[in-house]
């Protein structure tokens, strides 16, 4: 009797088996018949800077290039089935040259989705340069608050996080830990005072205390790599301040790496160096992330890094929603994007989604040090009445953006 049931048992699993490979191949082979819809992405950045003659972990020149690479790859598994064929074309930027006028060349080619790894300034200009088109415009590597609030476009889906966004998932951790008082170093550059400005903001929002803050003025010493007169001073300038964590803001890396170990005190560093928050990290290997970690160092000959994974994330945006909308067209695939509709699977444990208000793209932030994950935000207590990922960056309530 057992060997009977045992039996049909195995039938019915081999006739299952067929019937699924069956309809595989009918669906890959009505695919195949027709010719397959061709969806161009653009992707706009600048040249990189030419190389230093030293640096210990020197950016990629192909860095957020070989994330859309990857994303290109993988809208085309799922293209062969669906009948779409995703391509990315790449355009390199010099210093001297005009971004908008390379975005307007793509979008007479017929491309509507671009990407732009660019600063700030040449996003917006790419953005008003567009407007009037069905073109939708992603934004990478910008986190510049500004621009999901007074200076926010209609027609920019943003990929890169807010510094709000970073800066609340740091204050998140350091609260869940109740390391509330905190020191803020801050060094000469613009984009150091914009950290630091969100920082002070999500330390208002999250209950931390600001100890002190005071500017770095000895200069770039991580990247002097070596002992020099100011060593001495800036070993002590920590000195009489009673604090948990040091928050260094040095976007540039000039100096950041240099606090840790030096404080007068023994006391954790963070911010920009030390333990920061990030879209990505190579220590992550939940949720499927290590199956991208080693489709991207195949393809790469390297880790995937933060700007990668953005760039991955705004050609997946493309390839997910037209799969889902069956749509091939800009404006509708736009549409489809600000939607209820729209989900990115982006190996960090829920779907992400676009935020209707100022079109951020909702995900978790890791808070990493050089070699290990460290937790990732949301931290377990911190509610909202939509979604716990809007306890990172600016509300709708607070949102000045007006699209």
């Amino acid at each position: 009797m057992m060997v009977g049931s045992t039996r049909f048992l195995l039938r019915n699993h081999l006739g299952l088996i067929a019937a699924v490979a069956i309809s595989l191949l009918f669906w890959q082979s009505l695919a195949q018949a027709a010719d397959p819809v061709e969806v161009r992405i653009g992707l706009v950045a600048r040249e990189p800077n030419p190389p230093v003659l030293y640096e210990v972990d020197p950016v990629p020149e192909d860095e957020g290039l070989a994330g859309g690479r990857q994303a290109i790859q993988d809208n085309n598994t799922t293209g062969r089935f669906t009948g779409h064929r995703y391509s990315l074309k790449e355009v390199l930027v010099p210093a001297d040259g005009d971004p908008a006028e390379a975005a307007r060349a793509l979008v007479a080619e017929g491309i509507g989705f671009i990407v732009a790894k660019l600063p700030a300034d040449d996003l917006l200009k790419v953005a008003d340069a567009l407007k009037g088109s069905d073109a939708v415009l992603f934004n990478a590597t910008a986190p510049d608050d500004r621009l999901r609030g007074a200076e926010c476009r209609q027609n920019v889906f943003h990929l890169a996080p807010s510094r709000a966004m970073l800066t609340d998932a740091l204050a998140q951790f350091l609260a869940f830990k109740r390391w509330r008082k905190i020191f803020l170093i801050v060094g000469p550059n613009p984009a150091d005072r914009l950290y630091a400005d969100a920082m002070k903001k999500s330390a208002r929002k999250f209950g931390l205390q600001l100890a002190a803050e005071q500017a770095w003025t000895f200069g770039p010493l991580a990247r002097a790599k070596a002992d020099s007169p100011t060593t001495a001073e800036a070993l002590v300038f920590t000195r009489g301040v009673d604090y948990d964590v040091a928050i260094v803001a040095d976007e540039a890396a000039d100096w950041g790496d240099y606090v840790p170990y030096r404080t007068w005190d023994p006391r954790i560093v963070a911010g920009t160096q030390g333990l920061i928050s990030t879209t990505w990290h190579p220590t992550l290997e939940v949720w499927g992330a290590t199956q991208a970690q080693t489709r991207f160092q195949r393809l790469a000959q390297r880790l995937m890094r933060p700007v990668d994974y953005q760039v991955w994330m705004a050609v997946r945006s493309v390839g997910e929603a037209v799969t889902k909308s069956k749509k091939t067209d800009p404006g509708e695939v736009g549409v489809f994007l600000r939607g209820p509709d729209f989900a990115l699977p982006g190996y960090k444990g829920v779907p992400l989604t676009f935020r209707t208000w100022d079109q951020q793209l909702r995900q978790p932030i890791l808070i990493v040090q050089p070699k290990a994950l460290v937790s990732v935000a949301p931290e377990q207590g911190f509610l909202h009445q939509r979604t716990p990922l809007d306890t990172l960056g600016t509300d709708a309530p607070e949102s000045e953006c007006k699209l």
